[in-house]
């Protein structure tokens, strides 16, 4: 041993009371050997085990909770999309005629008879068209785009129906008349003279509608309409099930609708991820019959479905539904309990 830590340590160890070191000297002759002394007299040191007296238990040490764990369910939103594009709005029907008016002024006038030979039946009719609605334009009323006092209205005067989708629809059956003449009496008086009507378009409002019929697809085409299911305990909710074995949650939907819905209804299932999860939860947990786990709710997740042909049949079906309805977002609203509604509210189109 090296003679400068041999004076150190005697030093130290010594007991006379003028004699001492300084820390400081201690740590830069022999730092790690005090560190190392340091720590292990300050780690705490366990404490004896008292073995158990006569008559006592020992209590054991694994624990006795239950896992906690949720059921996991398929659900689809299975749906029908929008078959007309929306009503317009005041202000977007005013918009729209005032864009034909203005194009029918800066356009160049008609050349009539670059179009129709003088004297022929169709240009006796383009008279007779022209003198009646004073534009070439069929769909924005009477109109004379080059005279002021006639009327040099390019936006829609209050009160005016020129606008209305109806109006202009009706302007446009008018103008397809075609005049039928029948024979002339000896006189020279026409016998007859019918007016050839054009095929009306269908109505945006159906039967369904006005009946208001909530099983049928026929009905709100311009929203997008939903299919839910009533269960054997009254609540309406979209068509779920548990998984079986290893299916995924696209073979789960397809399988669900198949038993909820029948095979009257071609369907697709778009893509095999799900559009969102809710999560309902119990209000007294569940243990399940061998008490490994602890039920706390149902994750429901939710998978993107079309509806492209077919209806809805309950009769068949084997998981006590008892109704169906196609409902819109706001209608599902008023259908689903509030706390089901504010979970799915945020995935549905709204329109």
């Amino acid at each position: 041993m090296p003679r400068r830590e041999e004076v150190v340590r005697r030093l130290a160890s010594s007991k006379r009371p003028n004699t001492h070191l300084c820390q400081t000297c201690l740590l830069s002759f022999f730092p790690q050997r005090l560190a190392s002394t340091a720590t292990a007299a300050s780690a705490p040191q366990p404490s004896p085990i008292e073995p158990p007296l006569s008559g006592q238990t020992v209590p054991s040490t694994q624990s006795t909770s239950l896992r906690t764990t949720y059921k996991v369910k398929a659900s689809v939103l299975l749906s029908r999309p929008p078959l007309l594009t929306r009503d317009l709005t005041p202000f977007e029907k005013a918009y729209f005629l005032y864009q034909k008016r203005l194009n029918e002024r800066l356009v160049l006038p008609f050349s009539r008879y670059f179009y129709y030979q003088k004297g022929t039946p169709g240009d006796v009719e383009w008279k007779r068209k022209i003198k009646e609605r004073q534009t070439p334009a069929r769909d924005i009323g009477k109109y004379n785009a080059y005279d002021r006092e006639a009327g040099w209205n390019d936006e829609v005067l209050v009160g005016a129906k020129e606008s209305e989708p109806e109006e202009q629809v009706e302007a446009l059956l008018r103008d397809a008349e075609v005049e039928v003449k029948k024979e002339v009496d000896e006189e020279g008086q026409e016998l007859e003279v019918k007016r050839e009507l054009a095929i009306k378009p269908m109505p945006r409002v159906t039967e369904a509608d006005r009946a208001g019929d909530t099983r049928s697809l026929d009905r709100l085409l311009q929203r997008t309409l939903y299919l839910v299911v009533k269960r054997g305990d009254g609540r309406w909710w979209f068509p779920s099930d548990g998984l079986v074995g290893k299916e995924s949650l696209h073979t789960a939907a397809e399988r669900i609708l198949v038993q909820a819905g029948g095979l009257n209804m071609n369907t697709w299932i778009v893509g095999n991820i799900p559009l969102g999860h809710f999560v309902r939860n119990y209000m007294k947990p569940t243990v399940e019959k061998d008490k490994s786990q602890e039920i706390r709710g149902v994750k429901y997740f939710f998978m993107k479905g079309r509806i492209m042909a077919g209806q809805a049949n309950l009769k068949d079906n084997k998981k006590g539904l008892t109704d169906f309805q196609w409902l819109a977002k706001d209608e599902l609203q008023k259908t689903l309990l509030p706390k089901d509604w504010n979970g799915i509210k945020n995935i549905l189109a709204e329109r």
